[in-house]
């Protein structure tokens, strides 16, 4: 009778890391890929509204409507500089769960080879008992003389 793998709680719990750990990353490459988005509409926007003042400024504008483009823009720079500290904290998250992934794939793959290990070897044991069975079985049959050949 094969004996259970006594590290299988073990193998379960670093599944169920690795596991938490994909799920995660997911998110961290969502929310990055969320951020950059982001960031590329601000900028998108922000050629735009820069195409709209020289426009403006090529068709004449009073100084009160150039000031406020200006003031608008500027905020426009605000927040891209703003959604661009965001994006690289989220690089870095990502770049932090990757690890935090690579590491939990890493330990769940050195638990799962002791399982392969312990398997291998139950199997092992279990095809030496079936043999043993056998050749106990055959050396009974041939003491006690029957050893007819079937033709």
């Amino acid at each position: 009778m094969s004996q259970p793998f006594s590290l299988q709680p073990l193998l379960e719990l670093m599944q169920n890391r690795a596991d938490e750990a994909t799920r995660q990353l997911g998110q961290l490459i969502a929310a990055e890929q969320n951020a950059r988005s982001r960031l590329q509409m601000l900028e998108q926007y922000r050629a735009e509204y820069a195409d709209r003042l020289r426009d403006a400024i090529a068709q004449g504008m009073t100084r009160p409507v150039l000031a406020n483009y200006q003031d608008f823009l500027a905020r426009i720079d605000e927040a891209i500089g703003q959604q661009t500290a965001v994006v690289r904290q989220s690089e870095s998250n990502t770049s932090h769960g990757q690890q935090h992934w690579k590491e939990q794939n890493t330990r769940l793959k050195a638990i799962d080879t002791l399982a392969v290990r312990h398997e291998t070897r139950e199997r092992q044991l279990e095809e030496k008992r079936a043999q043993k069975i056998l050749d106990e079985f055959s050396a009974r049959k041939y003491a006690r003389g029957d050893t007819k050949a079937d033709d």
